[in-house]
């Protein structure tokens, strides 16, 4: 096995390691793993991470159901109009994406380059909301759904987590306290069975358009997994919002270097 796979494979155990550790945010390096150290094509690697990531927040999903964290009917309400957008958006929206976009001044903008730079984006955005935290008032208030501003919510999540491959628990969390007045604690919870859902879902989208090798998918999302148990475990010792803002730190400058090698560095 060469240097880069090991790497790649360290990588997957990493991944789990910082869901375990703090809950989230740790599928924002699935992409970035599989595309610049294990070199796989940017649409292969979102519908890889699309696995990895469902399979993952499954795992943190059956675990706070077991706690009674879950709120099985909002997840349904939510999940329904993002697994709809993100399974459209694999089997059909992705596809139909030119291979060339455009060209400006000898640079030519492809497909590829395009799906890496709006993924860095999303990072960016999940960064800043690691960064800044959240507040939990603790309170339990009345679950109501504002159906119209939920169905755009998850349809715009839906097609955000098709593009990129990541479960965007940083957009689905806060929609959950504002438009069903979830406490903080079940929306978090709640957004992993969404996550789980519409990633696996979404990867469903995928089969027939992308070639996939199981073997090698098994074995890291297999490794991932490991990672989040061995998190779960070391979260007892270390405290997880000091480490959620250093690494949304390190998602950020991730980010940055994305954009910038594949625009200025890539010319």
């Amino acid at each position: 096995m060469e240097l880069m796979e090991i790497l790649g494979f360290a990588g997957a155990l990493l991944i789990g390691l910082v869901l375990g550790l703090i809950g989230g945010g740790g599928s924002i390096l699935t992409v970035p793993i599989l595309v610049y150290v294990l070199e796989e094509d940017p649409v292969r690697a979102t519908a890889y991470s699309l696995f990895i990531v469902g399979l993952s927040a499954l795992v943190g999903a059956i675990r706070n159901a077991q706690k009674g964290m879950v709120d099985f009917k909002t997840g349904v309400v939510f999940a329904i109009p993002a697994l709809l957008a993100v399974f459209l958006t694999r089997k059909f929206l992705i596809p139909a994406i030119p291979e060339h976009l455009f060209t400006v001044g000898g640079f030519e903008f492809t497909k590829n380059i395009a799906i890496m730079v709006f993924f860095a984006i999303i990072m960016l955005a999940a960064a800043i909301a690691m960064i800044r935290g959240r507040k939990d008032s603790g309170e339990e208030t009345e679950v109501k759904y504002n159906y119209p501003m939920i169905l755009l919510e998850g349809s715009v999540v839906g097609v955000v987590t098709g593009i990129v491959g990541a479960g965007g628990g940083f957009l689905i969390i806060p929609a959950l306290v504002l438009l069903a007045k979830l406490p903080m604690k079940k929306a978090v919870a709640t957004s992993l069975m969404i996550i789980a859902v519409k990633s696996l879902i979404g990867f469903l989208g995928d089969l027939g358009n992308v070639d996939i090798d199981w073997t090698f998918l098994g074995s890291f999302s297999a490794l991932a997994v490991v990672g989040i148990f061995l998190g779960i475990y070391l979260n007892k010792f270390i405290d997880g919002s000091k480490l959620k803002k250093a690494f949304g730190w390190f998602v950020l400058l991730m980010g940055i270097y994305i954009i910038l090698k594949e625009t200025v560095f890539a010319v």
